[in-house]
């Protein structure tokens, strides 16, 4: 069986280190999930600089884990930026979050089928949700599930 492509956006490794937050355990897990082999994991450049911009220790540890986790890095990707500018031109994002479009739009590039995010306020969003995915099949690309890791990790049943 083939294992699902999924892209962890910035909060996902926030959300790791963060123990007071609703969704921190099922981010470990999801992390878990991960370590096991249930899905092939990506993140990208874009996440990188967000990363770097953090404060230590946090920065180290959430580095750590895309090694960890044997995460794979996409690269700056021209392609992403042009589809993302289509996010940003349609008002799906803001302007001023076009990290935000260039996630979803490396995911889309590159093929991934789903992107993990705990971003409520720009991605994780049912208008973004749904615009991504018809801007991506005009431009040429799949759709992209966006979710969080509460509604795919698998919770066991006592």
């Amino acid at each position: 069986m083939r294992k699902p492509k999924i892209y962890l956006e910035t909060t996902i490794f926030n959300y790791y280190f963060d123990a007071d937050r609703d969704a921190h355990a099922d981010t470990v897990k999801l992390f878990q999930e991960i370590r096991v082999g249930k899905y092939e994991a990506y993140t990208s450049a874009y996440v990188m600089d967000e990363l770097i911009e953090s404060d230590e220790p946090k920065r180290s540890n959430m580095l750590a884990l895309i090694y960890e986790y044997n995460v794979t890095i996409l690269p700056v990707s021209g392609e992403a930026g042009k589809l993302a500018d289509v996010y940003l031109k349609e008002g799906v994002i803001p302007v001023k979050h076009r990290y935000d479009a260039l996630h979803i739009a490396a995911a889309a590039i590159n093929d991934l089928e789903y992107v993990f995010s705990l971003n409520f306020r720009h991605i994780n969003k049912l208008k973004t949700k749904i615009m991504t995915g018809n801007i991506n099949i005009i431009e040429g690309y799949k759709p992209v599930s966006i979710c969080s890791p509460m509604e795919v990790i698998e919770h066991e049943e006592k």
